[in-house]
C-alpha cells in the first residue's frame, strides 16, 4: 500500500470520527480496523422496534420512530457485514414485513405512517399515496434472506413477486436496478437469475453513468458491482470500472470522506449519508486491491 492510500484511509477514520453517527463509527472500526462486531450489533439495536422491524432515522431521510421497510433494507445489510443472520432476527423481521406487505407480495419503500413523520420531502409524497409492492426494497430484503438461508412465508411470497415484476420490467431506476441487483445475486434459482441479468443489462446501463469524466452526484457502475465477484460487474467493461476506480480514488474530500449521491435535505442528515458513503467507498476500494487495510474483506454486495 503507497503512503497515499494510508494517508487516505487515516483521513477517513478521522472523518468518521468527527462527522459519523456513532453506528458507523463501530462498523468503520470493525471493517477496517479489527474492531469488535457486537458494538454494532448493540447501536443497532437501538434502531429496532417492537414490531420487528427498524425506524429512528437508521435511513437518515426517514427520521421517525416508526418501522419503515426500506429502513429494514439498510438494517439487514449491516447485519449481513457482521456474518450470518439468526432465524430468530430474520423471523422478527418478516413478521413486521408480513404486517405491511401488500397483497400482490411486495412491500412499498415506505408506509403512510411516514406522512405524520418527520421525513424527506419525496418520501412524504411516496407516503401519501396508496402504498404498494414494489421492488425497492422487496427485491433487496429477499436477496439478502436468501444469502442468509433464511426460510420463511414472507420471504417466499416476495420471491415470486420479484421474479413476475422482473420478467416483465422494460424500464428502470438506478436505486431499482440496486435492489434487482441484490436479488439476482442471491436468489437460489442462478440459471433464471443470470438469464434476467443479460436482458436487463441494457436498461441498467441505460440509467447508470459509465463515463468517469462525466461529473455528477449520479449512480455509477462500481454502486451496482462494488465487487469484483459481484454478478452485476460482467454488466460493464474493464475500462469502465478501472476509470471509476480512479474517479473514486479522487473524489475524497479534504476532510477524508467522500460525498453522496442523495439529496441534501438536512445538514444533519446530509452528515449521516456522508459516514455510510464513506464506508462503502472505502469497501469498494479494498474489494479492488486499492486500498489495503489488513482487514478482511467483508463487501457484502450491492
Amino acid at each position: 500500500m503507497t503512503t497515499v492510500k494510508a494517508d487516505a484511509l487515516h483521513a477517513a477514520e478521522h472523518f468518521m470520527s468527527r462527522s459519523a453517527r456513532l453506528l458507523d463509527r463501530h462498523r468503520f472500526a470493525y471493517l477496517f480496523t479489527g474492531g469488535p462486531a457486537e458494538p454494532v450489533r448493540t447501536v443497532l439495536d437501538g434502531y429496532r422496534n417492537v414490531d420487528g422491524g427498524y425506524g429512528n432515522a437508521l435511513y437518515p431521510d426517514l427520521r421517525g420512530h416508526g418501522s419503515q421497510p426500506l429502513t429494514v433494507k439498510y438494517a439487514l445489510r449491516y447485519l449481513d457485514e457482521l456474518g450470518p443472520i439468526t432465524e430468530d432476527r430474520a423471523g422478527a423481521i418478516t413478521t413486521y414485513l408480513t404486517s405491511v406487505s401488500h397483497p400482490n407480495g411486495g412491500v412499498p419503500p415506505v408506509t403512510a405512517t411516514a406522512r405524520h413523520t418527520e421525513a424527506a420531502p419525496h418520501w412524504r409524497t411516496a407516503a401519501a399515496e396508496h402504498p404498494h409492492g414494489a421492488l425497492r426494497p422487496t427485491a433487496a430484503i429477499a436477496g439478502l434472506l436468501h444469502k442468509h438461508h433464511t426460510p420463511g412465508a414472507w420471504r417466499d411470497r416476495a420471491t415470486a413477486f420479484c421474479w413476475t415484476r422482473i420478467d416483465a420490467l422494460h424500464w428502470t431506476d438506478p436505486d431499482e436496478a440496486q435492489a434487482i441487483c441484490t436479488f439476482l445475486e442471491y436468489a437460489p434459482d442462478r440459471a433464471r437469475a443470470e438469464a434476467a441479468l443479460d436482458r436487463l443489462t441494457p436498461m441498467i446501463r441505460a440509467v447508470i453513468e459509465t463515463d468517469p469524466q462525466r461529473p455528477g452526484t449520479v449512480r455509477r457502475p462500481l454502486d451496482i458491482a462494488p465487487h469484483p465477484r459481484s454478478l452485476a460487474r460482467r454488466m460493464f467493461t474493464d475500462d469502465e470500472i478501472n476509470g471509476n476506480l480512479d474517479l473514486l480514488e479522487a473524489t475524497q474530500l479534504p476532510d477524508g470522506g467522500w460525498e453522496t449521491a442523495r439529496e441534501h435535505w438536512t445538514d444533519q442528515a446530509t452528515r449521516e449519508w456522508r459516514g455510510m458513503a464513506t464506508i462503502r467507498r472505502l469497501l469498494t476500494l479494498q474489494a479492488h486491491g486499492r486500498l489495503t487495510t489488513g482487514a478482511p474483506d467483508r463487501n457484502t454486495g450491492p
